[in-house]
Parts: structure tokens; C-alpha cells; sequence
């Protein structure tokens, strides 16, 4: 059967050329394959430079290269990591893909504007990276690009700046073109409480996307205005307020964490029904926990800023606040694990890479509550306790559900299967590896070892060498991944439309999906994770009407 790599919707005209037809491309699909080249490109490039940094840090003085080299690295790293790889990441890949095959649709409500976000982000990647070879650099501010030193420092901190304003424009579009499609979209019968939780996830995350979002283009506009013209707004030497500039930006990096997130989450909630062969324990409260942990976490930004300067009061309900946001977390949290209890466990490879992200999240998540209490964080503030806490959430529970997702959906979206003893190998070396590289970091942190910092004193000496032999095995993981995809895509066997027993609508359709997805509309008068003796409970007919 002819599938979207045979055929295609481009914006204009009708083309022979492949190139074409893939540059020129309305369908999600296409569309989301080529924002996962690109992202995953961006993700080797940032983990070459973590590396890079490692090797450094390897032992107490300067080694290979030089201070405003690794502040260059670490800004380049962090600016790649989070605004061109994971904040997307999910929801611009995976979620592009699979979100209108989970709703029934033929495409998103806006397959035009679905391909000028893609092209705003390319342009974002090409200007961010247009500064590594022009000026002085590619700026060496960290991610944050804190002012005043965003406005002072020589390096091409307005490139990096303009691309991190054009990129939100992208995820704000996308956040729009995901509502819109959520709402109008939905194949008749689906109500919101029949939705598949993936789909929630990306509901929760795309409000995100379109009320956060233009807090951090504002400011980031300001500190370009103020770089250019010499207005006065974050630098104190001209009548400003850095201390704005942090509100302004935590206002929307917080938030931002639940952009990576939530359709993590979402991922967890589909892989754990299919790979127990049961329904999920509390779906609705899963559903409605996405909602609230949207909701609340625009409250928290402050706990970012305990140091910085704030009246008590505001500190002391900036870490109330925090310790809310981890009620609707500790929910879907019992809930997975209450769906694990008396489950018909499978040990595939999807199920390894989803059961290793909760417990890389649970630690992540706990350490997170130590930061948010008022006095553990003075002490552990801007040390690497704070950058192992993040890593735990972002590394170990993130991408390790992005790689679980990937593994689930690799033979829906290429029709083929990968290695399953390969994908095994990758995960315990990327487990392994992943907790030998950080969690010498709480310790190191703990002991008061500062992070961003170039040198460190020798007694935090044998931390950071633990740290590089687990940073090894995070490597050669990745490049088994890698080189098993590859392998899988070239000789893998046929997988057939439904090789996992999935429940949601995608496995009703062939691998891989035809262009525009269904032939009939579908009509949903079922669960979206209905099992009875392990098996699916819900069969369709051709038409896409329930037979059984």
C-alpha cells in the first residue's frame, strides 16, 4: 500500500523532484520527519560539546581548552539543549506525527501554517548558529542570557537572542495550530474524557506554548532594544533593573519545563497500558493532572530567585507554591505505578526506556522539592546539585521518554522493526551511565561545588572523574540507538499496522500511514485503552466503525 513517503500535499504546484516535494510538504508527517532530522542533528552537535566540557573538567586546571571557550561551549550546549532540541522537541516531532492519527484527522486544522512554524524554527537554527563562525563567538552567557552581562559581553549574544525570539514565534504557532486541532479535529464520539493521554499532554503543553511564550520574546526584544539603542531597562548602570530581567525570564523558563515535560508524561501514560495489557489506572485523574500542573506552574518561577532578592513573604509563598506543583505530579506518578501493580508486565524495549525515566523522574522530582525549601536551597543554590536535579528531570526523565516514545512509534512511522536486543543493550548502558555521570553531582553539590565554573578545587576531584566514565557510557548508548534505528530501517522486518496491541486509533491504520491517514472518518464509541485477557478489546472494520 502506497504510504506518505509515496505521496504528498505541497504548499503550491505539484513537483517531481523528491527534494521538493519534501521542502515543499503540508503533511504533518513530513513535516514532523523533518524537524526529527534537524532536532536530533542539533542533539549530537550539544552532546559533543558536553563532552567536550567533561573532558575538561576531568581534573582541576585548564586541560584543552580555554575559560571563554568552555563558557562559549556551555552557553552553546544549554541554547541547544533546551530552545532548539527538547522545549520543541516532543510535541514538534512525535506529537506532529502521531497527534492527528490519535484524533482520527486527516492532517492538523492548519497544515499551511503547520509548515511556516517549521521553516521559523529553521531559520532559528540558522541564525543561532550563523554565530558560532561570525563576531566574537558564539555568546558565553548561559542559557539564561542573565543581564547585565547579556548587554555588556562582546560576544554575538543578539544573533542568539534574535533566534531565541523566532523560535518562540515557531512554538507559539504550533501551540495555536495543536488547540485548534484538539478542539475542531476530533473524530465524531471522541469526547475530551475518550482522548488518549499523549494527546492531553500536548493540550496542556500548547496553552503553555501560547501564554508563556510571548513573556520571554518580550524580554528577550528588550534586551536586544537595550544592547542596540543603549535604553535603560535591565542594566543598572542606565537606570535598570536586572532583577526584572530574571522575574521576566523565569515567568517563562519555568513554565517552560512543563513544555518538555507534559508530553513526556503523555508518552509514559500510552506505553504503560500497552506493555502491562491492561487499561491505565485513574485516566481522568492523569488527564486532569496535565491541566493543573499547566495551571500551577505559572505560580513558581520565584523559587528560581530566593537568592536574588525578595521579601520573605514572597519567598515563603513562592515555596509553598512549589511543593503544589507536586501534588498533580505525585498523582499520575501512583497512578503508573498502580497501573504496573498486577499488570501482565512486557519487557520490550519501549517499557525499559519508560520504567528507567520514572525513576530518573522520581529522583529528579524529590531532589526538586529539597531546592524548593527555603533554607536547603540557600545552601545548594548555583552549585551542582541544581544541575544534577536537572539533568535527573530533563535527561533522565525527558529524553529518556522522548527515546521510549521513539521506540514505540519506530514501527508506525517507518513500518519496519529495530533490534530488540540492540535496544536493550542501549538502555542499561544509557541507565548505567546516565546515573554514574550524575549523581556524583548531588554529592559534589552538596560538599558546595559551584557549577559553570571553568576550574574547581582538587578535593571535588573524584566526583568529576566518576562523572566522565558514566558521560562515556551515555555515548556509546546513544550511538547504539542510533546506529540501530539505521540498521532497523534498512533490514528490519515488516511490522505490520499493530505489533505492539496498541488501543489507539494510529494502530488501526497500516505501517506506515497513507497520506491523509484514514480513508473514512472514524467513529469513536470506545475507551482509548480497552483490554480484556491481555488482548485489545476494540476491533474497527474498514470503515473504521467497531466491530467487536
Amino acid at each position: 500500500m502506497r504510504s506518505f513517503y509515496h505521496d504528498t500535499h505541497t504548499v503550491f504546484g505539484s513537483h517531481k523532484n523528491q527534494v521538493l516535494r519534501w521542502v515543499f510538504s503540508i503533511d504533518h508527517k513530513r513535516i514532523a520527519l523533518l524537524y526529527m532530522g534537524v532536532m536530533f542533528s542539533l542533539f549530537f552537535l550539544a552532546v559533543s560539546a558536553a563532552l567536550t566540557m567533561r573532558m575538561e573538567l576531568f581534573s582541576p586546571g585548564s586541560q584543552y581548552i580555554a575559560p571563554q571557550t568552555y563558557n562559549q561551549l556551555f552557553t552553546f550546549h544549554g541554547v541547544t539543549m533546551i530552545f532548539l532540541f527538547i522545549i520543541p522537541g516532543i510535541s514538534a516531532t512525535l506529537g506532529n506525527f502521531i497527534l492527528p492519527l490519535m484524533l482520527g484527522a486527516r492532517d492538523l486544522s492548519f497544515p499551511r501554517l503547520n509548515l511556516l512554524s517549521w521553516w521559523l524554527y529553521l531559520l532559528g537554527v540558522v541564525m543561532a548558529l550563523s554565530s558560532l563562525v561570525t563576531g566574537h563567538g558564539f555568546a558565553d552567557t548561559g542559557w539564561t542570557f542573565y543581564a547585565p552581562y547579556s548587554i555588556r559581553t562582546d560576544a554575538q549574544v543578539l544573533t542568539s537572542l534574535s533566534a531565541a525570539f523566532i523560535l518562540g514565534l515557531s512554538s507559539i504557532l504550533t501551540g495555536l495550530n495543536f488547540v485548534v486541532t484538539i478542539h475542531r479535529l476530533r473524530a465524531p464520539g471522541m469526547t475530551f474524557f475518550k482522548m488518549p493521554l499523549f494527546v492531553w499532554g500536548l493540550y496542556a503543553t500548547a496553552w503553555i506554548q501560547i501564554l508563556a511564550t510571548p513573556v520571554v520574546g518580550i524580554t528577550l526584544l528588550l534586551v536586544i532594544l537595550e544592547r542596540t539603542f543603549g535604553v535603560g531597562i535591565f542594566d543598572p548602570s542606565k537606570g535598570g533593573d536586572p532583577i526584572l530581567y530574571e522575574h521576566l525570564f523565569w515567568i517563562y523558563s519555568h513554565p517552560a519545563v512543563y513544555l518538555m515535560i507534559l508530553p513526556g508524561f503523555g508518552i509514559v501514560s500510552e506505553v504503560l497500558p500497552v506493555f502491562t495489557r491492561r487499561t491505565i489506572f485513574g485516566y481522568r485523574s492523569i488527564a486532569i493532572s496535565s491541566a493543573s500542573i499547566a495551571g500551577i506552574g505559572y505560580l513558581v518561577w520565584g523559587h528560581h530567585m530566593f537568592t536574588s532578592g525578595m521579601s520573605d513573604t514572597a519567598r515563603v509563598i513562592f515555596s509553598f507554591l512549589t511543593f503544589m506543583v507536586a501534588i498533580p505530579t505525585g498523582v499520575k506518578i501512583f497512578d503508573w505505578v498502580a497501573t504496573l501493580y498486577k499488570g501482565s508486565i512486557i519487557l520490550a524495549t519501549p517499557m525499559l526506556w519508560i520504567l528507567g525515566s520514572i525513576i530518573n523522574f522520581i529522583i529528579g522530582g524529590l531532589t526538586g522539592l529539597t531546592l524548593g525549601a527555603l533554607g536547603a536551597d540557600i545552601h545548594l543554590h548555583d552549585t551542582y546539585f541544581v544541575v544534577a536535579h536537572f539533568h535527573y528531570t530533563i535527561l533522565g526523565g525527558v529524553v529518556f521518554m522522548f527515546i521510549g516514545g521513539l521506540h514505540y512509534w519506530y514501527p508506525k512511522i517507518t513500518g519496519k522493526l529495530y533490534d530488540e536486543l540492540r535496544g536493550k543493550i542501549a538502555f542499561g548502558l544509557m541507565f548505567i551511565g546516565f546515573n554514574i555521570l550524575w549523581f556524583p553531582m548531588f554529592l559534589a553539590g552538596f560538599l558546595g561545588n559551584p557549577r559553570r565554573y571553568f576550574d574547581y578545587l582538587p578535593t571535588f576531584t573524584p566526583f568529576h572523574q566518576v562523572a566522565a566514565l558514566g558521560a562515556v557510557l551515555v555515548a556509546i548508548s546513544l550511538l547504539i540507538i542510533l546506529f540501530n534505528f539505521y540498521k532497523g530501517l534498512k533490514n528490519g522486518k515488516i511490522s505490520g499496522s499493530n505489533p505492539w496491541g496498541g488501543t489507539t486509533l494510529e494502530w488501526h491504520i497500516p505501517s506506515p500511514p497513507p497520506l491523509e491517514n484514514f480513508s473514512n472518518v472514524p467513529y469513536v464509541d470506545f475507551e482509548p485503552y480497552e483490554y480484556e485477557e491481555g488482548e485489545p478489546a476494540v476491533h474497527l472494520d474498514e470503515n473504521f466503525r467497531r466491530v467487536k
